[in-house]
């Protein structure tokens, strides 16, 4: 069964950090283009990272500088190191994947995990 989980999510302070991990069970798992995406209730799905299958990144401007997306390829595990955390960084983050190319559109990818939550208090 194809899927993709995600884990790492929990609760931090304000500045504080924190990892995701995104684990694949796909085949080729190499040729995927993984992003993560994040969101708030009552607002919209928004792309924060995203990684292409040659290792290329790409960040919103509301994360850029702060969070560093990465690949393992051999343990099909994609990670999202997030630094200095804000409050408005808080939401559920899913991580998802499609063959090849990249998009910040949501509605692009047709392979989604379940979520983990971050909380940021000061």
């Amino acid at each position: 069964q194809v899927q993709l989980v995600e884990s790492g999510g929990g609760s931090v302070q304000t500045g504080g950090s924190l990892r995701l991990s995104c684990t694949a069970s796909v085949n080729d798992f190499s040729s995927f283009c993984i992003t993560w995406f994040r969101q708030i209730p009552d607002k919209e799905r928004e792309g924060v990272a995203f990684i292409l299958p040659n290792g290329n990144t790409d960040y919103s401007a509301s994360v850029k500088g702060r969070f560093t997306i990465s690949r393992d390829n051999a343990k099909k595990m994609v990670f999202l190191q997030m630094n200095s955390l804000k409050s408005e960084d808080a939401g559920t983050y899913s991580c998802a994947a499609r063959r090849y190319a990249c998009m910040w559109q949501p509605n692009a990818y047709g392979l989604w995990g379940q979520g983990t939550q971050v909380t940021v208090s000061s």
